[in-house]
């Protein structure tokens, strides 16, 4: 599977620009929506939730496949001012995956940050495939 972090940071970051508010851009609620939008044409393959109580907190966004759907489940965890590793870290550490205990397939464990620096919003990316 390729898993092109990079390109879903950027793709992330060109959404997050064109579509939230300046007055809420410096917001996790801000990016959430503007990843529910970029991904608006999941709705076909994916049920997505929003908070999902696992393990030990809550999932920032789950993309759950349809049964119809071959697509890889999607557990993704949102940063602001952090690093996109340390939202892995915390997928696994807090076991968000346990909430998914009747899936069995593959599973992408995403972690998006936003970092405001002096002169520019960046947006960075890690994926991790994890077969359950």
């Amino acid at each position: 599977m390729n898993l092109e972090a990079e390109k879903v940071a950027e793709g992330i970051e060109k959404a997050h620009m064109r579509n939230a508010s300046i007055l809420k851009y410096n917001d996790e609620n801000s990016l959430r929506c503007v990843i529910r939008l970029a991904y608006f044409s999941a709705v076909n393959d994916y049920i997505i939730f929003d908070e999902l109580p696992g393990g030990n907190g809550y999932a920032d966004l789950v993309f759950l496949p349809r049964q119809t759907s071959e697509k890889p489940l999607l557990i993704i965890e949102l940063k602001w001012k952090n690093d996109a590793e340390g939202a892995i870290e915390q997928i696994k550490s807090r076991h968000y995956m346990d909430r998914l205990e009747d899936y069995s397939g593959t599973m992408l464990l995403v972690g998006v940050n936003y970092h405001k620096g002096d002169e520019e919003k960046k947006h960075t990316c890690v994926i991790e495939e994890w077969e359950k």
